[in-house]
């Protein structure tokens, strides 16, 4: 074992006293930051070259401050994005929500689909959209000019129309015309802070994360916004917490102009997503 594989070791159980979820994985990926290499590669790392500023970034993982945060980066499916305080990181979870927002796009055998993504934060959604669905139009609102300071850097270059507003009222030029309205809204109710991980609470945007007593009212307001977005037949995906399974498709009733709403497990199976169809005339 080389200097830096024992090092990543004792990182690895100082991380897992710490708290933190994913202590080796944390204590690899940090390793091959600091020493720009693949985490595959940490054994071919010469003694000679251990950076002794690995143990400053494991300090700082150690208070809790997000992985992402101390790279810059985070990975979601096939994207690597720019990171950093005052923006949301995107979850694994949100993959699967993701992957069936594609599946439903496809299936419409639409040329051209038009997407919308409200309260778009790093982007990771849009772009993961359209990145995957390629004649794809894919436009994102976010509110936060924080976040955005990240998310200009990330959707620079693509083809992702993002603007700056209020995910209620967004997009009035594309009423009817939408044909998947996508978004991953604050949702943690304003009750469960002190149980939200220290990664989350005290790094992550409070606009982001808290949404009301019962972090259903912004995914209330999103019902209208979704309704007025999409045409007849197209389809709505809101992600929400495991806890909430079963009371976010009610909020998609028959009588407020919708069919087919349903929850969908992600990989651990548990409620992760709502979707629901806008009902023909």
């Amino acid at each position: 074992m080389n200097l830096l594989l024992a090092e990543v070791a004792q990182a690895t159980q100082r991380l897992a006293d710490a708290g933190v979820p994913s202590p080796r994985n944390d204590a690899e990926e940090l390793a091959a930051f600091v020493h720009g290499v693949k985490r595959g590669e940490l054994h071919s790392v010469k003694d000679s070259d251990f950076d002794a500023r690995y143990w400053e970034v494991i300090a700082r993982r150690e208070q809790r401050e997000p992985l992402q945060h101390i790279t810059g980066r985070a990975y979601f499916r096939y994207l690597e994005l720019q990171v950093g305080p005052g923006v949301f990181v995107p979850r694994p979870e949100t993959e699967s929500v993701v992957g069936w927002a594609i599946d439903a796009v496809r299936a419409m055998d639409v040329v051209g689909p038009c997407i919308v993504d409200l309260c778009t934060g790093s982007g990771a959604i849009a772009l993961a959209l359209a990145q995957e669905v390629p004649r794809s139009r894919v436009h994102a609102v976010e509110l936060s000019e924080d976040a955005l300071v990240w998310t200009r850097k990330n959707v620079a270059g693509s083809r992702v129309d993002l603007r700056q507003g209020d995910a209620l009222t967004a997009f009035p030029d594309l009423d009817g015309q939408v044909d998947l309205v996508i978004s991953n809204p604050p949702y943690i109710p304003l009750t469960e802070w002190e149980y939200v991980a220290p990664e989350a609470r005290d790094y992550d945007p409070e606009l982001a994360l808290f949404s009301g007593e019962d972090g259903l009212d912004l995914i209330r307001g999103l019902e209208r916004t979704a309704h007025r977005l999409l045409r007849p037949g197209g389809v709505v995906v809101i992600e929400h917490a495991d806890t909430q399974g079963g009371q976010v498709p009610w909020i998609f009733t028959e009588e407020r102009g919708w069919a087919d709403a349903a929850d969908h497990p992600d990989l651990n199976n548990r409620p992760r997503f709502a979707t629901a169809r806008k009902a023909l005339p």
